[in-house]
């Protein structure tokens, strides 16, 4: 910085606008990953020289909520559709065949054991441990399983597959013995208040996953190296932005389901929680995608800054210039 001369300056922020409007250009009217990605990379490098390098910690974080994470769901939200069809899948076709074959049901556990998963087991769990305790278990749990539904589709995608069928597999079994048993009614008042959430959001991890998966099976006109770190920036905001929503999931798992409330005001409050998520999700990735973001770890807005150093269409010095 100190060896250029005003000239210099003012030409570093003339490219480094016009650059930005590039970046913009390509985002919202093309799908090409690598340009965009050198092109971020180029604004990224001036934008800590015309704005200076002030550690903004508030800012990055609303940032984030407001438009990085709901961006990068929204990115991957056709590899989330298909995580939740492969665990409908299963738990559909588990729970019907339960639900409709007497020999099934009585295949699938022996009588006294079924009897006592039915009338006592499945609903006790959820008061097995004082309410923090349980929410604390819980939250480890299903972190443990979005993390290895994410980090698992490195492997072009198929261990996350199954970990979401064989997910599907267990839900649908549960919910097969209570429907052949007439007990339907129970079974979804304990899962609908944690679980509208807690699946929600598996099926989100799930579709990071796929995501990773993607990029090695099909990475474009990419290097595939490329496409996996381009992928992986925008999965780890998804992984990250998900600890959150599992640790919402686990106090609704601790606190409301086991909560001696009428059934409609438990699955009532689980399916509000959701419904917000769902509704955050829905219009910030969206207005988010419309301004350039994909999500990705680390991707520099542009336009923001900048609108205030081109006002009239002209580059103004920046105050991180003007001090030289």
């Amino acid at each position: 910085m100190g060896r250029l001369s005003d000239p210099e300056l003012d030409e570093l922020v003339r490219l480094h606008l016009r650059v930005s409007s590039q970046l913009a250009a390509v985002r919202t009217r093309y799908r090409d990953p690598g340009l965009s990605s050198r092109l971020s990379a180029l604004v990224g490098r001036s934008a800590a020289v015309v704005h200076g390098s002030r550690p903004r910690t508030v800012a990055t974080f609303v940032t984030a909520v407001r438009e990085t994470f709901p961006a990068a769901v929204w990115h991957a939200r056709r590899a989330i559709a298909v995580a939740t069809l492969v665990f409908v899948a299963g738990f559909v076709a588990v729970a019907v065949w339960l639900a409709n074959s007497p020999a099934a049901y009585e295949a699938a556990m022996p009588e006294a054991a079924r009897q006592s998963y039915l009338e006592e087991e499945f609903e006790a769990y959820y008061s097995s441990e004082p309410g923090t305790t349980f929410a604390a278990r819980v939250f480890t749990n299903n972190a443990g399983v979005g993390a290895l539904a994410f980090g698992s589709g490195i492997a072009a995608g198929v261990p996350t597959l199954a970990i979401l069928l064989f997910n599907g597999l267990n839900v649908g079994a549960a919910a097969g013995l209570f429907h052949a048993a007439g007990e339907a009614g129970r079974f979804w008042s304990l899962i609908l208040p944690h679980g509208l959430l807690e699946l929600t959001a598996v099926f989100v991890a799930g579709g990071a996953g796929l995501q990773l998966g993607w990029a090695v099976v099909a990475p474009g006109d990419r290097p595939r190296r490329d496409a996996l770190a381009e992928e992986g920036r925008r999965s780890v905001v998804i992984v990250l932005g998900l600890v959150l929503v599992f640790l919402v999931a686990g106090l609704l798992e601790g606190y409301v389901t086991p909560a001696p409330l009428p059934a409609w005001a438990r699955v009532g409050t689980g399916a509000l929680v959701w419904a917000a998520f769902v509704a955050y999700v829905g219009v910030l990735g969206p207005r988010a995608a419309r301004l350039g973001r994909t999500g990705a770890y680390g991707e520099v807005r542009a336009g923001l800054d900048d609108e205030a150093l081109a006002a009239d269409g002209t580059a103004q010095r920046p105050r991180a210039l003007v001090s030289r």
